[in-house]
């Protein structure tokens, strides 16, 4: 352990912190870790969490003031308020007042109706706490992040983070392939944009607004794995639909396109540093600055936050698991320009039918499959991806055709390569911008926007003339 923390360039103060092995498995705590055996219980750990953990600061016999971090919502009181107390006492019953500390135009007057503390993994009602405890409250319908609960003698709003803007938008539609329906348990317009209404009652870094037609949505948020963590919960619950490729938020000022940007920490051994500062330098980063720790480089760049899309993937494959990789909005500047990101093309499946074993032979010879034996696929999606960088259309339901000749060798059997199924993740990262993400409770299909090979064709060949 303290390998690991010199390594990451811990400093002395972290060196002499007091230390407690512990074994989950066991539920048991020793000072000693050559003496498990010494441990019974979890006394040590608790004696060590109140001997070095500060007590939280507050006042209870202050007027009441509380900041709300989180906000849930639950079909029974509506939404809720989660934060900590921080000075005075919150009671069921007593009266409210809200203000926020970026936005002195918000004042909202309330009272509590239903009072929560946090037990294990549950919650319990109570009726009353006081500063130092965190609990969640209901009765203000419009509470927010960063808003404050103050009592109404004496308003004054706590310091919070104000919560930055959408970054990254995506598409949400009804899933129109032809095996929609098949496996969802919701799958109409109405029913998504139901869902994406309560999400939005708990998640305040969410913007959702209809597009022009009834059957998609788009939806807004703080980064690609913010809404990869919603599509994902969305198909747990049983919902089916189609998502397009994440796009940035732009916005125009004094006349230039200005585009959000990421500041990016990496932290890799010495061997792979090479790697990642040619991709990242590929992706418009910029390096701001370079420290060595024993084996470890930490690299500091400053990116367009689309330089990240599809990276997480390469950035593994590239420090060989080992590296680590943080990001944080760095504010807006100016346009700088296309990035290449995705070079290979899809292979794509021309009928709709089970992928037999004839077929597939066939097209792993074009590029790497994404579909086993017996798969169900359809005229339009991508079974594959190739590396020369264009569609290839291939045939995977294709079986043998049956003759009467036999030949030595010609009937031995088919060995296929195996696959390597995609993420949702790596799904996101993988789509092109003709393609769309068919999302299912059971399966996740890449597929082209236009499925018939005839009209995918002309609208090819129209977009290359214009």
């Amino acid at each position: 352990i303290l390998e690991l923390l010199m390594d990451l360039g811990a400093t002395d103060e972290q060196l002499d912190s007091p230390m407690v092995f512990c074994s989950g498995r066991n539920g048991t705590a020793s000072y000693d870790w050559t003496h498990p055996e010494e441990g019974t219980d979890l006394k040590p750990l608790f004696d060590t969490i109140l001997k070095y953990v500060q007590p939280p600061e507050g006042e209870p016999d202050q007027p009441l003031q509380m900041l709300v971090s989180s906000v849930d919502y639950n079909d029974f009181v509506g939404r809720m308020g989660v934060g900590r107390v921080q000075n005075g006492v919150i009671k069921v019953g007593s009266a409210v007042q809200v203000c926020d500390w970026h936005n002195p135009d918000v004042h909202m007057t309330g009272r509590i109706t239903k009072l929560f503390d946090f037990k294990a993994n549950g919650r319990e009602p109570i009726e009353q706490a006081s500063a130092g405890d965190i609990v969640a409250f209901a009765g203000l319908p419009d509470i927010s992040i960063g808003n404050t609960l103050c009592d109404p003698g004496k308003v004054q709003p706590l310091p919070f983070v104000k919560i930055n803007d959408p970054t990254v938008e995506m598409t949400f539609s009804v899933n129109d392939s032809p095996f929609a329906g098949k496996e969802g348990k919701y799958v109409t317009s109405r029913q998504i944009r139901d869902r994406l209404m309560r999400e939005l009652l708990k998640d305040v870094a969410l913007k959702v607004e209809d597009s022009a037609t009834t059957d998609s949505f788009r939806v807004m948020g703080r980064g690609e794995m913010h809404l990869s963590i919603l599509i994902e919960t969305m198909r747990r619950e049983g919902y089916e639909l189609q998502v397009s490729p994440p796009h940035v938020l732009t916005h125009e000022e004094n006349g230039k396109t200005m585009e959000p940007m990421e500041r990016v920490v990496i932290d890799v051994p010495e061997q792979y540093q090479g790697n990642v500062m040619t991709a990242l330098g590929a992706r418009k980063g910029i390096l701001m600055n370079m420290q060595m720790m024993n084996s470890r480089s930490r690299l500091e760049f400053r990116m367009p936050s689309r330089g990240l899309f599809g990276y997480r993937s390469q950035f593994l494959t590239d420090t060989h698991g080992e590296g680590i990789m943080n990001t944080i909005f760095d504010g807006y500047e100016e346009w700088r320009g296309d990035i290449q990101t995705r070079s290979s093309g899809s292979l794509i499946s021309f009928e709709t039918g089970d992928a037999v074993t004839y077929g597939l032979f066939n097209a792993q010879q074009r590029g790497t499959l994404l579909v086993n034996p017996g798969e169900k696929v359809y005229a339009g999606e991508v079974v594959g991806y190739t590396p020369t960088g264009e569609d290839i259309t291939v045939n995977v339901c294709k079986t043998k055709h049956l003759t009467n000749t036999r030949a030595s060798g010609s009937d031995d059997a088919l060995r296929l390569v195996p696959v390597s199924k995609f993420s949702l993740e790596g799904c996101l990262e993988f789509l092109a911008p003709d393609e769309l993400l068919e999302v299912t409770p059971e399966s996740l299909r890449i597929r082209k926007r236009i499925l018939d090979h005839d009209l995918r064709m002309k609208a090819a060949s129209k977009k290359n003339k214009g």
